[in-house]
């Protein structure tokens, strides 16, 4: 049963679609506890124009072209124009290469920013924004921004000590962790824990569910990926634990402290996000005085999987 329009979640996810993305995105549209008031779009998995041809394909897809599509920053936070793309993981197209048909849809009028503060104005302090790529678009307070990114004692997936968002636009995610909004941040730490195996890839191929169809159709190259890149039989589940994190935040625990990140200028530690957890010192240093956001330490990786087999295998 739907929950009621009040209580349900106001979300807007800002995303780089990207194969993880639309397993997100779908999650998120089949969750009666979140009422998606739209998508922006950003660079990351793909370039920002292709981001937004996918975000209104993959709506087309599954008949909900009634949620807007906002199209975002071409470029990171300082004008860089020459991005990282991740094709060899998602494909050239970001969904898999199945050379899907151009949408009939467009964006609306608005820049994703634009979008973003519209929303915060007309819902203040009642938007999550679960954003699934770099952080270019948000530099705004709002109720709750939810952030795929950061690797916390882990290694990255871009270099030892980078996380492809964080790296994407590090000074960005450093304007936004420092801005003062409630922060949730959902790192490599705890999205390598949740793995999508071939036995769940193989009951998604068994069940008529649109989502599921649409999905089975385009993870092959990521599965591929995966594969070749850490020798696993399945998938990292980074974008949809993070948005089930908006959906059930009990599935994980959390710690709390000052998160600053080094810019692509240092050469090792290029869009390395490091957390403080207020030991005493007796300089004044950059994180003195910088409020705190959460960072995501456990999660409950089976029924994360379990919530997202549920929402994906039925249409209804």
């Amino acid at each position: 049963m739907a929950a009621a329009e009040g209580a349900r979640k106001k979300v807007i996810i800002d995303t780089d679609p990207g194969i993880d993305d639309a397993m997100a995105i779908f999650v998120a549209l089949r969750s009666p506890e979140l009422q998606v008031l739209g998508l922006t779009t950003t660079f990351g998995n793909v370039h920002t124009a292709l981001a937004t041809r996918n975000a209104l394909h993959l709506l087309e897809a599954v008949g909900r072209t009634d949620i807007p599509v906002a199209e975002g920053s071409h470029v990171t936070v300082k004008k860089a124009s020459k991005l990282r793309i991740a094709s060899f993981v998602h494909g050239s197209d970001g969904l898999g290469n199945q050379d899907f048909p151009a949408p009939t849809t467009k964006p609306v009028d608005q820049t994703a920013a634009a979008f973003l503060v519209e929303q915060a104005n007309l819902y203040p302090g009642q938007v999550t924004v679960v954003a699934l790529g770099p952080l270019t678009n948000l530099a705004l307070k709002i109720g709750q921004i939810i952030i795929l990114g950061g690797a916390y004692s882990v290694n990255g997936n871009v270099n030892p000590a980078a996380e492809a968002n964080i790296f994407g636009d590090p000074d960005a995610a450093d304007i936004v962790f420092t801005c003062g909004a409630d922060i949730l941040a959902i790192g490599l730490n705890v999205t390598h824990q949740v793995v999508l195996t071939d036995t769940d890839r193989e009951k998604l191929e068994q069940c008529d569910s649109k989502y599921a169809r649409y999905l089975c159709k385009i993870m092959g190259i990521y599965y591929d990926y995966h594969k070749d890149a850490y020798l696993i039989k399945g998938v990292y589940l980074h974008d949809p634990t993070t948005l089930i994190s908006a959906v059930n935040p009990s599935l994980m625990t959390y710690t709390e402290g000052v998160v600053r990140l080094w810019s692509l200028d240092c050469v090792y530690n290029g869009g390395f996000s490091l957390m403080y957890w207020f030991c005493r010192y007796g300089e004044i240093t950059a994180w003195t005085g910088m409020l705190t956001v959460k960072v995501a330490v456990t999660v409950d990786a089976p029924a994360v999987v379990e919530l997202m087999m549920q929402r994906l295998m039925t249409d209804d």
